[in-house]
């Protein structure tokens, strides 16, 4: 399996240049493979291991802000995040792309999705946030501590908690900064009160998948996340919280390919 880490340049109108680390696996048909507010290395080992056992090249940026990386003044929200990451599948000239993504990663993939690029064959949102739901609010992020983030995240918790005061300071630095980039792009609460009603106007095929489990933003959320975009696909995934790509990789592999595996164009067998 083929893996590489690229720095990238590019040039997205009304920001100036945005500079971007790209991580690749692989090779075959092309996956945007879009990481939630933990970073990039909640979804490092799912790009590896998707790749590893599918004909694909999963692309898995880092959103500037995270990992220890600096972010331009100008790219304050999710929809540039969209934007720059269809000028990246521009700048690397790829086609029929699926784009990937987990919590605000989902967000960022429904946002690409709304700006119709020629280049996007399909979305698939996994525990994603964005909308406003009544009844079913989205945890407040910001006023919980690691392990209540913990005990809502997973289905069962114990062995991905991680206790704090055994990080080191440099990854105390990279915690804070991306809990910082991530405030700057969702907000505190998370969500776009316009997403909901404009997610009527998505026309690229959608897979919506949630982790039964999941008390970050639990499964009747994300069925109405699926019901606001036209024919969207739903899934319930068992005995699985808000990061599945985590908890229940083998499962989440699953989903994906027997659903996207054929390509949403139809074009791939």
């Amino acid at each position: 399996m083929t893996t590489t880490t690229t720095a990238l340049r590019i040039d997205l109108a009304d920001i100036g240049p945005v500079d971007l680390t790209v991580a690749e696996y692989g090779e075959g048909q092309p996956y945007l493979l879009l990481h939630g507010g933990g970073g990039p290395d909640t979804v490092a080992s799912f790009g590896q291991l998707f790749a590893k056992t599918h004909p694909v090249r999963v692309i898995a940026p880092t959103h500037p802000g995270f990992g220890g990386g600096s972010r331009p003044a100008g790219l304050q929200t999710i929809r540039s995040l969209a934007a720059l990451y269809v000028a990246l599948l521009d700048q690397l000239d790829l086609t029929d792309v699926t784009v990937v993504g987990n919590s605000i990663g989902g967000w960022i993939a429904a946002e690409i999705g709304l700006l119709k690029s020629p280049r996007v064959a399909g979305l698939i949102v996994i525990d994603g946030v964005g909308i406003e739901v009544p009844g079913h609010p989205i945890a407040d992020f910001f006023s919980l501590s690691m392990d209540q983030v913990f005990d809502l995240s997973f289905h069962n918790p114990e062995p991905f908690r991680v206790d704090p005061s055994n990080l080191s300071p440099a990854a105390r630095a990279v915690v804070a900064g991306n809990r910082a980039a991530l405030a700057t792009y969702a907000g505190a609460a998370m969500y776009d009160p316009s997403l909901i009603h404009r997610l009527s106007e998505m026309q690229t095929p959608t897979l919506v998948l949630w982790g039964e489990s999941d008390r970050i933003v639990d499964s009747e959320y994300g069925r109405a996340f699926a019901a606001a975009i036209p024919k969207a696909q739903f899934e319930v995934l068992a005995a699985t919280g808000h990061m599945p790509q985590i908890e229940t990789p083998d499962r989440l592999l699953g989903a994906i390919w027997s659903r996207a595996g054929a390509g949403f164009s139809g074009s791939r067998r």
